[in-house]
């Protein structure tokens, strides 16, 4: 049986996941049961909100000479950089940073057409 606590948790671990720069605009099935499994562990919302912002970074982060990464596929992708935060957290204060940080490295494509789904 499902919670109002599980279903608004996982419904804001999808939305946060699909708001990310190269994951699908629609979260899958598997997505929706790694979101469920991190419910029931349970990790903080923050904590899961910290390491996708960390780990979209990351990859926007690389030097520009490398070749591209493929797009993310999957929500599963994020779990070595939760586990990471879970071993060693981030600084109070540090989620603000990556939320501004990522917004300020989206502005130049600030349009997503393959995440338009009008």
């Amino acid at each position: 049986m499902t919670s109002a606590g599980e279903v608004g948790y996982v419904t804001s671990v999808l939305t946060l996941y699909a708001d990310l720069p190269d994951t699908p605009a629609r979260p899958n099935p598997p997505d929706r049961s790694v979101a469920r499994n991190l419910h029931r562990q349970p990790v903080p919302l923050a904590l899961v909100e910290s390491a996708l912002l960390l780990g979209t970074l990351r990859r926007l982060a690389r030097p520009s000479d490398l070749p591209p990464l493929p797009k993310i596929r999957s929500l599963a992708y994020f779990l070595p950089v939760i586990a990471e935060l879970q071993q060693k957290p981030l600084p109070d204060g540090y989620l603000d940073y990556l939320r501004l940080k990522l917004q300020r490295l989206a502005q130049p494509s600030a349009s997503c057409p393959e995440k338009d789904v009008s």
